[in-house]
């Protein structure tokens, strides 16, 4: 038996090893490929419209070798993390709360259908009045669009709660709701409310350029004042900047949330 046990093991660990390896040629050759593509077409191109790769890696490393690129990186973070973790927390706590009372969400839904379709940038107005042209104001911004990318995920995942789930807990003692929030409904909605904060943490990136429109320092203040002056290699090069660091907070998320969801 235990030599099953280790044979099937061992194809197991094999097999996600193939994957594994597979899935970074794959990468790296979609990759090469754009790179490519990108090449061949700024070659019938000026490069105020498009210039090549090798022309935004030289400014690439410049602009991070004059310390200009790391300010601009620590500046959006300074108000994209506080967004993202108010929007996030106030999202699932309302998602949580009217997705488990009928009587609440029944109250809340005109006022939700009303303020959704509000887009972020339309609060810019309100970020200045409020707030003020700082890193509070951008951080209001970015908030706001997280909160709705989590208050979704959170009431989808907690009103889709199996019923038997609840009854279960019941018979085994468990009666008030707020035990059986901590208890079943959220270890049963877990996976949703993970997407949506994953889901949401991308958002909640993007949202630095609209965020900093108004003037307020970092990657999309250097983005839009990089257009306006028809620098389309800074451009590219802080763009680039925002995908790599997408790339570390997705892929360091995606492996927090497979280890809590081992369980699936």
């Amino acid at each position: 038996m235990s030599t099953e046990l280790e044979t099937e093991f061992t194809d197991e660990f094999e097999f996600g090893e193939g994957r594994s390896l597979r899935r970074i040629l794959l990468g790296a050759a979609g990759i090469t490929g754009f790179v490519a593509v990108w090449w061949v077409a700024s070659l019938f191109n000026p490069d105020f419209v498009l210039p090549g790769p090798a022309a935004v890696a030289e400014t690439f490393a410049v602009e991070a070798a004059s310390g200009a690129m790391t300010a601009a990186l620590a500046s959006s973070i300074t108000h994209w993390l506080p967004g993202t973790i108010i929007g996030t927390t106030l999202g699932i706590a309302l998602g949580v709360l009217l997705g488990w009372s009928e009587t609440a969400d029944d109250a809340a839904a005109p006022i939700v259908r009303v303020l959704r379709p509000v887009p972020p940038l339309a609060l810019i107005g309100f970020a200045i009045a409020w707030i003020g042209i700082n890193h509070g104001g951008a951080a209001f911004i970015i908030a706001a669009g997280g909160f709705w990318i989590n208050y979704y995920a959170a009431y989808g995942g907690v009103s889709g709660v199996s019923d038997d789930l609840l009854d279960v807990a019941r018979s085994l003692g468990v009666k008030s709701d707020v035990g059986l929030i901590r208890e079943v409904v959220l270890p049963a909605a877990s996976p949703e409310i993970l997407t949506g904060i994953r889901t949401g943490v991308g958002r909640c990136w993007m949202l630095i350029i609209a965020a900093e429109i108004f003037g307020v320092p970092g990657i999309g203040r250097k983005i839009l004042t990089a257009s306006n002056n028809l620098a389309v290699d800074v451009v590219i090069a802080y763009i680039l900047l925002m995908s790599l660091v997408y790339l570390v907070l997705d892929t360091g998320f995606e492996a927090v949330q497979n280890r809590v969801l081992a369980w699936r």
